[in-house]
């Protein structure tokens, strides 16, 4: 009798005619529990090299097993029938852990193999587990009391068109239930861009639309959410929560209804000079506080804002925050408890949430060497500058060098010029009148763009009021060209939504690494279909590099450059060895206790009552070297290094010899994995031939030389050897075939070794498509595809023989 039986062949039958039948008999894919197949929860890094971006692989989950729509409770990793299902354990575990799951399996559609993190034990099963035997695994292990369980399941509201990516889903389940557990003080931890201000509202809703409360009432809860800027609750009151419609309420001017259930404030307009308008609420009003920005000073218990949080004890209070633990947070940590779920700037960069950048160290000659004044030299006002040794941290704070600020305008600008002038540019300055002059100098360096566009620079601090305010919307708004460039001092810190950043510039000490974070944060926000996939750090201070040398820091470059240059903005080839060290690590000139902007407004004409600062106007500045920074192998800390010699490193420590490479590159196949890792790195060969001043050396021996000092050969020393090596070859083939052959060395020499990544393309183009179509190539010259493509990767090998 003939045997009708499917043929179990791939993954994808295995998943089709085994494992899907096997999860809908244990109860799964019936309403309201969801199977979802082929579920991808990463978008995979953006990888940038030599100026060109892609993404890396997606990390995609076989199976997800849901126990309601928004709710999952298991992965499922399958692999092929013919592959044993321990093959599928390390990935189940791996993206169990990620996506905070506690129940994997992985299956090769006979066996299961079920791996249980509630109780440790990972066993062989006979079948996959019900939804409601997960379920009850999970809440006993939570020990999540049962009347409280549908808090937890409201589904989300997605009227937005937003659903919450994973991390947003733990982050949102965590606090939940933390709060159904009974803790009252939660903390979360999500760097800067990863959606913050999402999860709040997402946590709001199904606690609102539940009708949870403090006190189990039938009732909806009475939440408050608090930051210390207006346009932290501003944006987010109009914005992400309008599903709450008539629901919200911001206390601002002494308006304190208590009819509403979601309240938006910030702490000036809740304890004001003359009133604690706080008070006009009951101690119990407030069923839940959402903190955002936690860490900027309102858990410090000398802070003034500390009293409305004592006030509103009986509240569920949830602190937001993007800074892990350090010394300089430590009072939110302490007030708070750790953190129920965190999610680093690393991670959302690996995920490809988040956008990688490059950093640009430049040093100016004051910088590298300190400044000192002349004899008896007076500043812009007459008055004697005291004689001392000026370093970076003194600029325009206790020295104020207009030459400096020349020289950083000009060498900005020509960056624009080099990349693209209407790339949107933050420039982080010491106080508003270091930001004027900045503006001012900007303005007058791209004269040509201001008479069509007057707002192509501006300054947005706490002096410009509404119109600041105006500028940072158009600013934001990824359809106005302009402004282009914005000069601040605090105001933008913290809290500016600008997907389209793609310069954030230093031009003041960012002591506070937590402020360093959030200003960083500025340009981490994709919009890849505005073409937004990767920003620049430009820094003028030394910040960046210090930051990053940090072990606890969590967000490591793509690449750090360090140029220098002269008094004219020009980049010059001095090369600095290493940058000076800024002496103050532990300055923290982040102002955290009103809304205002440090320091004062335009630029001073009369000689101020109080000696401030002084003004130097005269005097040459210059910007010297360039320098490349990259993470040693372990990952631990920066080292100084040229590109050419990080991509020697590189290729030691990916193949130890040089036998190793030449055998892994020879061959066609295994060279396209040999590319890959060097792109994933950041290794672009037109970048490092250009760099090495190689531009004729083939890529193999340019990375033997740097990493073995082996001898430099060009591409047309590797042709004319390989004509000799395989003349065998040749004299298998007929004149047409012997021709192309040559023609392909011919385009070697002239293109590289890519050209023969795409074979069937290139076959189609001149001086190829004359002796046909690539078939025709193929079958007519060569006797069919194989034989042709034997005799293309025999060539290949010859080359590097």
């Amino acid at each position: 009798m003939e045997d009708h039986a499917p043929k179990i062949q791939t993954e994808a039958d295995t998943c089709r005619e085994l494992v899907t039948p096997k999860l809908v008999e244990a109860g799964w894919g019936h309403a309201p529990h969801v199977i979802g197949e082929q579920r991808t929860f990463t978008n995979g890094r953006i990888i940038v090299t030599g100026g060109r971006v892609r993404r890396g692989k997606q990390k995609r989950a076989d199976y997800l097993l849901y126990y309601r729509r928004d709710y999952p409770l298991a992965v499922v990793e399958a692999k092929e029938l013919g592959l044993r299902a321990e093959t599928g354990v390390q990935q189940a575990k791996e993206y169990a852990e990620i996506l905070g799951l506690k129940f994997a399996y992985a299956t090769n559609g006979h066996r299961i193999i079920e791996i249980d993190y509630t109780t440790g034990i990972e066993r062989e099963a006979d079948r996959f587990a019900t939804p409601a035997e997960l379920w009850q695994r999970l809440t006993a292990a939570t020990a999540l009391p049962d009347p409280t369980t549908p808090h937890l399941l409201e589904p989300f509201n997605l009227v937005s068109g937003k659903v919450p990516r994973y991390y947003q889903q733990i982050a949102i389940n965590r606090v939940i239930e933390a709060i159904l557990l009974g803790q009252k003080r939660i903390l979360a931890t999500l760097a800067t861009g990863t959606g913050k201000t999402c999860v709040a509202f997402q946590l709001c809703w199904k606690l609102w639309s539940s009708r949870w409360n403090r006190t189990g009432e039938y009732r909806r809860p009475k939440i408050l959410f608090l930051a210390d800027r207006n346009i932290l609750v501003d944006d987010p009151m109009a914005k992400m929560f309008a599903s709450f419609g008539d629901a919200r309420h911001k206390i601002a001017g002494g308006d304190v209804s208590q009819s509403r259930d979601m309240y938006f404030g910030i702490y000036q307009a809740l304890s004001t000079a003359n009133e604690d308008v706080f008070r006009q609420y009951r101690p119990d009003f407030f069923d839940l506080i959402i903190i955002d920005e936690c860490h900027r000073g309102s858990s410090r218990n000398d802070s003034n804002w500390r009293a409305v949080l004592d006030y509103f004890a009986p509240a569920v209070q949830f602190g937001m925050t993007a800074t892990p633990l350090r010394e300089e947070s430590r009072d939110s940590y302490e007030y708070f408890g750790n953190p129920v779920y965190t999610y680093s700037l690393r991670q959302g960069i690996e995920d490809g949430f988040l956008a990688p950048y490059r950093v640009h160290r430049v040093i100016t000659t004051v910088d590298a060497a300190g400044w000192r004044p002349s004899k008896d030299e007076l500043d812009r006002f007459g008055r004697p500058v005291p004689d001392d040794e000026y370093q970076t941290k003194d600029f325009e704070r206790v020295i104020a060098l207009r030459a400096r600020t020349k020289a950083i305008a000009k060498h900005l600008a020509d960056f624009l010029k080099g990349t693209d002038r209407f790339a949107k540019t933050i420039v982080f300055c010491v106080d508003q009148e270091h930001a004027a002059e900045m503006r001012q100098e900007l303005v007058n360096l791209n004269s040509d763009l201001v008479k069509q566009y007057p707002d192509y620079v501006c300054r947005v601090t706490a002096d410009e009021g509404a119109i600041g305010l105006t500028h940072l919307a158009h600013f934001q708004d990824v359809d106005k060209p302009t402004p282009v460039i914005l000069t601040t001092s605090q105001l933008l810190t913290t809290g500016v939504d600008a997907e389209m950043v793609k310069n954030v510039v230093l031009a003041r000490v960012v002591g506070s690494r937590s402020e360093f974070k959030q200003i960083i944060g500025r340009g981490t926000r994709l919009k890849v279909d505005y073409g937004k996939e990767y920003f620049n750090i430009i820094d003028f201070t030394g910040t960046a590099t210090r930051h990053f040398a940090d072990p606890d820091f969590d967000g490591d470059p793509a690449r750090i450059e360090e140029v220098t240059i002269d008094d004219a903005g020009e980049t010059v080839d001095t090369v600095v060895e290493t940058p000076p060290g800024i002496e103050d690590e532990q300055a923290d000139y982040t102002v955290d206790t009103t809304e205002t902007d440090a320091g004062q407004g335009e630029i001073l004409t009369e000689p101020p009552e109080e000696p401030r600062k002084f003004y130097v106007d005269g005097g040459d500045v210059e910007v010297i070297g360039h320098l490349v920074y990259d993470l040693d192998t372990d990952g631990k800390k920066l080292q100084v290094v040229k590109y050419t010699e990080y991509s020697g490193r590189t290729v030691r420590t990916l193949y130890p010899t040089r036998d190793a490479l030449q055998s892994a590159w020879a061959n066609p196949d295994t060279r396209a994995e040999v590319l890959r890792e060097l792109t994933e790195r950041g290794i672009s060969f037109e970048e490092l031939a250009a760099s090495a001043d190689q531009p004729d050396a083939d890529p193999f021996d340019l990375l033997c030389h740097l990493a073995w000092n082996a001898p430099l050969l060009t591409r047309r020393q590797r042709a004319e050897q390989a004509r000799k090596a395989a003349q065998d070859l040749f004299g298998q083939y007929g004149d047409s075939a012997r021709e192309i052959l040559t023609l392909l060395l011919d385009k070697y020499i002239e293109r590289g070794i890519v050209q023969f990544n795409a074979l069937s393309e290139l076959m189609k183009v001149q001086p190829f498509d004359r002796f046909g179509s690539p078939s025709e190539i193929a079958t007519r010259h060569f006797g069919g595809i194989k034989p042709f493509k034997e005799a293309v990767s025999r060539l290949q090998t010859a080359l590097y023989q």
